[in-house]
C-alpha cells in the first residue's frame, strides 16, 4: 500500500477543517462529519479550539483510500499560529492549500505558497466554498494562476491522465496536459510524440512541482471530495525510504495527563520502542531511550512498538528534543522563516514572577517561536508573540496548566540588531585562579539567515573539546545588540582563536569570554558604524471604496511603505505591497473609520529589514550598553595575583592571544557532528 503524509494549509476561515471532516467521511473513518462552528469537529480537540472557531494546534488523522493509506495534519490557519504551520511542513509528503472561494487568494495564502516552494513541497489547489451564490470559477482559477503560479491546472484533467477513476460527469480542461507538458522539456518531447503524458509523466511534475492541481468543492455538502481523494489517489507517488534509522520532530506538547509528546516523522529505518536516540540542541550532545509510540486519531491513540519510515508518530521519553530537532541520520533542517514580531512585558499580579517565567518557559520549550526573556536590569519579564490573539490564547493556557493569572502589557515592536561588515572580537576572563580567552569573528548574513555557527580556530592552538565548549555558549541563549538591546540576528559567528590554562580554566570560564567577546564585537562595530537596527515588515492588501485611494495613498507613503501602483476594478481599489509593521498597530480601525466599514486591511509577515526610523526608536530606547552589567563588553585580566577590569576600547592592547591568518583553517559548521564525541 502506498502512504503519504498530507497537510492541509488554509487562511483562517477557508474551511479547512470542515474539509479534513469531509474526507475522513468519504474515506470511511469517521462516521459522522463534525462542524467547526457546532464545536464538535473531529480534529478541532483543544477546548480552546472549539471556543474559538480556529485550529490552534496541528493535529493528526489518518485513513485509507483505495490503496493508498494516508496520514493527515490538519494545520492552524490563522495568522498568529503560522509557526506552528510552518513546523508541520517538514513532516508532508504532500500538501492541500485550501482556499476559500469567498475571499480567494489572501495574504495568509500566498505566505503559505511561499513556505511550500522553500520546503519544497508538492501541493494540490483545492477551492473551497464553490457552493456559494457569488463563487465565479473562472475568475477564481484567473486569480490563483496569477497570484500563486501560471502551473496551477485542472486537477480532474490530470488526475485522469495519471489514472484515477474520478466520478462521472466531471468537466475538465482539454488543455490541461498541454500546458503541464510545457513545463518540463522531457514531457514537452512526449507530449509532442504521443499527444498525451504517461501516468509516471504527470506523478513526477506533480511531485517536482512543476504543476499544482486545482479542485473546486464544497467541502461542507461534501461536494468535489471525491474527486479529491481521487486525484491523490493517483497522483501520490511511492517513495523509497533509507534503512539508516532517521527522523525529524515536527512538534512538541504535553498531554492531558502531563507527558511530554515529540511528535515526528520517521524518515529512515524503523522507530521502535525503548530504542535510544541521539542528538544535538544548542550544542548539548545527548542521548535518551524512547519509552512509548504513539499513533494518534484526533485525541485517541493506540501504542505501538515500531513505526516504519515514511509514518509519523508520536512518543514519550525525550526531554531534549524540540521541534526541528534531528534524529539518528537526519540531517539538520532549515530554521524557520516565520518569527515573532511583537514583544509584550508580563504582569505577573500575585504570581511570583519567577514561577511564571518557569512556566512560560515550559511552553517555550513546545513553541520555539514563543520567546521569553528575564531583563535582569528591569527585573521583568518579557515574551515574544506573533500577535493579540496568541498572546490570549498564552494568557488562557498559563490559567489552565499552571493556575497562573496575568496580564500583559502593551505590546511593542520586536526590533533586531545585525552588523554591516565583517568585526572581531575578543573576551577575556582571568580571575585570580581563572583564565579563558576567545577571539569570535562576526559577519553579516542575508535576511532571514539567523545565526550561523562555526570555527576556523586549528585544533593545535586550542583542543576541539575547548572549541566544542566557546561555540556551545555561543548557542546557548540570545546575545543582544548595543544600539537598542535587541536581539542579534543574521549573522555568522566564527571562533578564530582561544587560550586555556592547564590548571585554571574551568567551563564557566569559557562561558564569560565568549559573552564578553561578542558583546567587544559589537562595540566595535557601533564605533565603526557598522551596526543596523532591524524591524518586522508586513506585507499588506488594502483594499478601500475607488474614491478613497487618495488617502489610502498618502497614508502608506507617509508609513514608509513600499508599494505597486493601485488597481482600480469598477468601485473598489486595492494597494499591494510592504510597510513597516511599527507603522501599522491601528491602521486597520482607522481604514474601518474613513471608508465607512468598507475597507478592508491583510496584513502577513515579511521578514525584517533595516528599521525606517532607527534614530528615533535608537534614542527613545536610550540603551546604555556599557551600563548594561550582565551583558558586558569589558574584560578581566590578572596582575600580581588579582583580578582587574579593562575596558572594552582597551582590550585588543592587553589581549594574550593573536589571530594569525597562517593558521586559519577552512570553516567548519558547529553541526551536529562537530558536537559528538568521534
Amino acid at each position: 500500500m502506498k502512504q503519504a503524509v498530507v497537510g492541509l494549509l488554509a487562511h483562517v476561515d477557508a474551511g479547512k477543517t470542515t474539509l479534513a471532516e469531509a474526507m475522513l467521511f468519504a474515506a470511511g473513518a469517521i462516521r459522522t462529519r463534525g462542524r467547526v462552528d457546532h464545536g464538535d469537529a473531529h480534529l478541532d480537540t483543544d477546548a480552546m479550539e472549539r471556543e474559538r472557531g480556529i485550529t490552534i494546534f496541528s493535529k493528526q488523522a489518518h485513513f485509507d483510500h483505495d490503496g493508498t493509506h494516508y496520514m493527515l495534519l490538519d494545520a492552524p490557519g490563522h495568522v498568529d499560529f503560522s509557526a506552528e504551520a510552518e513546523r508541520t511542513l517538514q513532516a508532508l509528503d504532500y500538501a492541500i492549500l485550501v482556499i476559500g472561494a469567498n475571499d480567494g487568494v489572501q495574504g495568509h495564502t500566498e505566505t503559505m505558497w511561499d513556505l511550500l516552494e522553500r520546503y519544497g513541497v508538492p501541493t494540490v489547489l483545492f477551492v473551497n466554498k464553490i457552493d456559494l451564490a457569488t463563487a465565479d470559477t473562472a475568475a477564481l482559477m484567473h486569480q490563483v494562476r496569477a497570484r500563486l503560479s501560471a502551473s496551477c491546472l485542472d486537477g480532474v484533467a490530470l488526475a485522469c491522465a495519471a489514472g484515477a477513476s474520478v466520478p462521472e460527469g466531471c468537466a475538465t480542461d482539454p488543455g490541461a496536459l498541454e500546458d503541464a507538458a510545457a513545463t518540463d522539456e522531457a514531457a514537452l518531447d512526449e507530449y509532442l510524440e504521443t499527444e498525451t503524458l504517461a501516468r509516471t509523466t504527470v506523478r513526477r511534475l506533480v511531485s517536482e512541482r512543476r504543476v499544482f492541481p486545482v479542485l473546486f468543492g464544497s467541502a461542507l455538502k461534501g461536494e468535489g471530495v471525491e474527486e479529491l481523494l481521487c486525484c491523490l489517489d493517483a497522483l501520490v507517488d511511492e517513495r523509497t525510504w533509507p534503512d539508516e534509522f532517521a527522523a525529524r520532530v515536527y512538534k512538541v506538547s504535553r498531554s492531558p495527563r502531563g507527558e511530554r509528546l515529540a511528535w515526528l516523522k520517521v524518515t529512515g529505518g524503523t522507530l521502535r520502542a525503548k530504542m535510544f536516540v541521539s542528538g544535538t540542541e544548542r550544542g548539548e550532545a545527548w542521548e535518551e531511550k524512547i519509552d512509548q509510540v504513539r499513533i494518534y486519531q484526533a485525541e485517541t491513540f493506540q501504542t505501538v512498538t515500531e513505526v516504519p519510515a515514511g509514518q509519523i508518530c508520536a512518543v514519550t521519553g525525550l526531554t531534549h528534543v524540540v521541534p526541528g530537532s534531528a534524529l539518528g541520520a537526519e540531517p539538520a533542517g532549515m530554521a524557520p522563516q516565520l518569527a515573532p514580531v511583537l514583544s509584550y512585558q508580563v504582569l505577573p499580579g500575585s504570581n511570583d514572577v519567577h514561577t511564571v517565567v518557569r512556566a512560560l518557559r515550559e511552553l517555550a520549550d513546545e513553541d520555539p517561536l514563543l520567546g521569553v526573556s528575564w531583563q535582569e536590569h528591569l527585573q521583568e519579564a518579557h515574551v515574544q508573540l506573533m500577535g493579540a490573539v496568541q498572546r490570549e490564547v498564552i494568557q488562557q493556557t498559563l490559567s489552565e496548566r499552571f493556575g497562573l493569572d496575568v496580564e500583559f502589557g502593551p505590546g511593542g515592536i520586536l526590533y533586531k540588531e545585525t552588523v554591516t561588515a565583517p568585526v572581531e572580537g575578543i573576551g577575556h576572563y582571568e580571575p585570580l585562579r581563572h583564565y579563558a580567552e576567545a577571539h569570535l569573528l562576526i559577519e553579516p548574513l542575508p535576511r532571514g539567515a539567523g545565526i550561523e555557527v562555526g570555527t576556523r580556530c586549528s585544533e593545535d592552538d586550542l583542543d576541539r573539546n575547548w572549541q566544542r565548549l566557546i561555540l556551545t555558549h555561543v548557542l546557548e541563549r540570545e546575545h543582544l545588540g548595543v544600539l537598542t538591546g535587541s536581539p542579534i540576528a543574521d549573522v555568522r559567528i566564527t571562533l578564530l582563536a582561544g587560550r586555556a590554562h592547564s590548571k585554571h580554566t574551568e567551563g564557566g570560564d569559557f562561558r564569560q569570554a565568549t559573552y564578553r567577546a561578542i558583546r567587544h564585537a559589537l562595540m566595535c562595530a557601533r564605533e565603526q558604524g557598522t551596526c543596523m537596527l532591524l524591524e518586522p515588515w508586513y506585507r499588506f492588501r488594502l483594499t478601500v471604496p475607488a474614491d478613497k485611494v487618495g488617502r489610502a495613498l498618502a497614508d502608506v507613503q507617509r508609513m514608509g511603505a513600499e508599494f505597486d501602483a493601485p488597481e482600480i476594478a469598477g468601485d473598489t481599489a486595492q494597494l499591494v505591497g510592504t510597510v513597516p509593521a511599527s507603522e501599522m498597530r491601528e491602521y486597520a480601525l482607522e481604514v474601518s473609520g474613513y471608508t465607512g466599514g468598507m475597507g478592508r486591511l491583510a496584513l502577513e509577515y515579511a521578514g525584517y529589514r533595516a528599521c525606517h526610523d532607527a534614530e528615533r526608536v535608537i534614542e527613545e530606547a536610550a540603551y546604555d550598553p556599557e551600563a548594561d552589567l550582565p551583558n558586558t563588553p569589558d574584560s578581566v585580566f590578572c596582575s600580581h595575583g588579582a583580578g582587574y577590569t579593562v575596558k572594552w576600547f582597551d582590550v585588543a592592547e592587553h589581549a594574550h592571544v593573536e589571530v594569525d591568518p597562517a593558521r586559519l583553517r577552512p570553516w567548519r559548521k558547529a553541526d551536529a557532528a562537530f558536537f559528538s564525541r568521534g
